[in-house]
């Protein structure tokens, strides 16, 4: 249940559970990681939605729930190198990584950095070797690595390393994971980096949101099965409730009409059409003229001569 008073007297039990083993497997194999991630997020964006006059006690409580909740996927974090399902449900939907990247990023108090930046760096550092599982896709850090990068944690990293903490273990978290980030940036291609921002729904302006990216990628938007995945996830992020990446979704979706054969029809039949024109008459207008734009690249063949 979402429910403050629910939650607040739930998980200090979860704290109990998830501190033996055999209680984090049970946890685990019970959804646990999907609920904690998503608690973590519904929390973090009510303390960052309520308004400035609320108590110091009520901050307080808020910010200790936050600390619980971290505190419980950080220790289930502990289970990754053991079990291919952890690694599974941690990369499932990019909730887990996304939910602790923000938390990161909002940076409430350093005892919630703290134990955030420690599970990041149990999921940067993980092995699929010591317990292989042959039937189940390779899950690694190098996943959760590409899921950080597109979640924007290089710069919440590059920001925390010029503040000052009396916590030793933050400073040496925080070194290990600006290493294995910019590691593993310089390994990636960009095609690899704009499939992690759109998988995991964090676009932001960049060089892969460009005319020239897509003049280069638009083939690859088809996906290993033929079933243009990420042009679904763009049309589903359409309807975001962040109204950068909704634009964001609109100019990606109108360069894919514009550049992949057939693709203006192929982004109609999946419904972008109809969902780009509820936005025409948005209240934001970036968004309003990013939306005509890509609905006028989904109706007209030579783009580029009605600029």
């Amino acid at each position: 249940s979402p429910n403050a008073v629910t939650v607040g007297t739930t998980v200090p039990a979860i704290m109990t559970l998830t501190s033996a083993t055999e209680g984090r497997q049970i946890f685990a194999a019970s959804g646990g990681i999907k609920y904690l991630s998503r608690q973590l997020r519904q929390r973090e964006k009510s303390k960052s939605s309520s308004s400035s006059g609320a108590s110091e006690r009520k901050a307080n409580s808020s910010v200790q729930q936050l600390y619980e909740l971290a505190f419980c996927l950080w220790c289930l974090t502990y289970e990754l190198n053991n079990f291919a399902d952890v690694r599974a449900d941690f990369a499932k939907d990019g909730l887990p990584v996304m939910a602790l990247v923000e938390l990161v990023s909002s940076a409430p108090r350093e005892k919630v950095v703290r134990v955030a930046l420690a599970a990041l760096r149990n999921l940067a550092t993980c092995s699929a070797d010591i317990h292989p599982e042959p039937d189940m896709p390779r899950i690694d850090s190098k996943v959760f690595l590409g899921e950080m990068i597109a979640c924007g944690l290089m710069k919440a990293i590059k920001l925390l390393r010029d503040r000052q903490f009396t916590d030793p273990d933050i400073v040496e978290d925080v070194d290990k994971l600006h290493k294995l980030l910019a590691d593993n940036f310089k390994e990636m291609t960009r095609w690899e980096v704009y499939q992690n921002e759109v998988e995991t729904g964090q676009l932001s302006w960049g060089s892969t949101h460009t005319e020239a990216f897509f003049k280069e990628n638009a083939k690859m938007m088809e996906g290993k099965d033929g079933d243009f995945k990420l042009v679904k996830i763009l049309i589903s992020l359409l309807s975001s409730s962040d109204e950068d990446i909704s634009a964001i979704a609109c100019f990606d979706l109108g360069e894919f009409c514009r550049h992949y054969p057939n693709g203006r029809s192929i982004a109609k039949r999946l419904g972008g059409k109809d969902l780009a024109m509820t936005l025409i008459e948005h209240d934001n207008p970036e968004l309003q003229r990013h939306a005509l734009q890509c609905v006028s690249k989904m109706m007209v063949q030579n783009w580029e001569y009605v600029k």
